[in-house]
């Protein structure tokens, strides 16, 4: 399922885009939604963090390269998979974190105690490889800000 949050259309005015909620719960409703969106100009993926995005990783990463479409992922594994770039909460810390959290929890602490945490650390990756074939150049900048480049 590919969505747009509130808040992304909330903000997405300010940045001169217009949202567009595309949901698909399997492939062949994922080909035909890309398919669709892809045929609108000046068109690009924002690919939200649910594990349905999850299992179709590899299909929508491939849909968007067969449509030259530009998609921004959520985690890193999607940019080492192919994907143009991610921007998202570093999962190894989320990680160290909850261990963590079941340590407490195995000492004893009840888990409503426990406090909310929210992701500290982020991370940039950009694919190269992806740009080029999609045609497009990464601003010097936005490189030299990249956790991660991908060549």
């Amino acid at each position: 399922m590919i969505f747009v949050r509130i808040s992304a259309r909330i903000a997405a005015p300010a940045f001169a885009v217009t949202p567009v909620t595309v949901a698909a719960r399997s492939a062949a409703e994922l080909e035909r939604a890309v398919g669709a969106f892809a045929r609108a100009p000046n068109g690009g993926l924002m690919v939200l963090p649910d594990v349905t995005n999850l299992i179709h990783r590899d299909e929508i990463i491939a849909l968007a390269a067969r449509h030259r479409l530009p998609a921004v992922y959520p985690y890193r594994y999607y940019a080492a998979s192919g994907g143009l770039l991610s921007y998202g909460s570093e999962q190894a810390d989320m990680f160290r974190r909850a261990a963590g959290y079941v340590d407490r929890i195995l000492k004893g602490e009840k888990p409503a105690d426990l406090p909310v945490q929210t992701p500290t650390k982020y991370e940039l990756v950009i694919n190269l490889k992806t740009a080029n074939a999609l045609g497009l150049e990464v601003p010097p900048m936005l490189l030299a800000r990249a956790d991660e480049v991908i060549e």
